[in-house]
């Protein structure tokens, strides 16, 4: 038995899967910030889910936000967490936590895109497009987590696409993510419930409020964009589309195919491309990423010394 735990700034979602990668439990935990806090949180998931299976895991693989030094077992720069510059040893502080099991760890998106293509089993190639805070994809090519030289294998986000646009948190101005991202939602349609605006939006764009069409229309070109730059370069069968935002369903999933057919429009090359007909949602009901942080300690993959940030 294996244990999978997917951290976030809000909850611990972990699971316990069998040798194959079937669930067999599974939990929420609040989480607790910072270094302790966090250790905490996922040990007390950790317990829990050990009750719940009546095993020792072999293993505990978590997805987390921030860089991730994945050979290490550290991670800096996880805001959401309370992790500044300075390497955390998550790793090694969990493992002492739950008794010496081996802890492993991983970025969050990244175990998310290995979680879905175990999911998915495709005939090729897969990439995950994030929509959170930011903008990220994950990359399963050959069968292989990629993670590239640098750890930036998969961030579109920070394509810079307008120049007099706003500037990114990563210093240059119109990046995809100022655009794409579940932020840029928010921050383009602050109507609603705190939380629930992207709800508001397409609910209201469903209607017909013509202010609510034109900015999911431009939301879904930028997210068409990031899809386009990773079918144009990678070519994935398959190119699944998670974050928050996608918890809203199909709607997401329309107005980014559409946003796809409008930028084909006048490009015999695109259109022979079908890119609408890879998308897939992440469904809402699977812990994808719980599930791949559990298995892919044991799977291919190409390490570098921080894998990529989602914010």
């Amino acid at each position: 038995m294996r244990i999978g735990l997917d951290i976030g700034g809000t909850s611990v979602d972990g699971v316990a899967v069998d040798p194959g990668g079937e669930v067999l439990a599974t939990c929420r935990h609040r989480t607790r910030l910072g270094r302790r806090g966090v250790v905490a949180s996922a040990s007390a998931a950790v317990r829990h889910l050990v009750q719940a299976v009546g095993a020792v895991p072999e293993h505990v693989g978590v997805g987390v936000p921030g860089l991730v030094d994945p050979d290490a077992g550290c991670v800096r720069d996880a805001v959401n967490l309370g992790f500044g510059p300075d390497p955390v040893p998550l790793a090694d502080l969990l493992s002492a936590a739950v008794g010496g099991v081996p802890v492993s760890v991983e970025n969050d998106v990244k175990a998310a895109t290995w979680g879905a293509w175990r999911w998915l089993e495709p005939a090729g190639d897969l990439a995950l497009l994030s929509l959170g805070t930011g903008v990220a994809a994950g990359l399963v090519v050959g069968g292989v987590l990629q993670r590239g030289t640098s750890a930036a294998a998969g961030e579109v986000g920070h394509l810079a696409v307008d120049p007099a646009g706003e500037r990114c948190g990563c210093g240059q101005r119109g990046c995809l993510e100022t655009v794409a991202a579940g932020s840029a939602l928010r921050r383009a349609w602050p109507h609603g419930e705190p939380g629930r605006e992207a709800g508001h939006l397409f609910a209201t764009a469903a209607a017909g409020g013509s202010a609510a069409v034109a900015v999911v229309d431009r939301w879904a070109a930028g997210v068409a964009l990031a899809v386009r730059t990773l079918v144009l370069t990678v070519d994935p069968a398959v190119v699944v589309l998670a974050g928050g935002v996608t918890t809203n369903g199909l709607p997401v999933l329309h107005a980014v195919g559409r946003a796809l057919d409008r930028q084909a429009e006048g490009s015999a090359f695109l259109r022979g491309l079908g890119m609408a007909s890879r998308l897939v949602l992440l469904p809402a009901d699977r812990p994808v990423a719980a599930i791949g942080a559990a298995t892919a300690t044991v799977t291919p993959s190409i390490r570098t010394a921080a894998s990529a940030p989602s914010r």
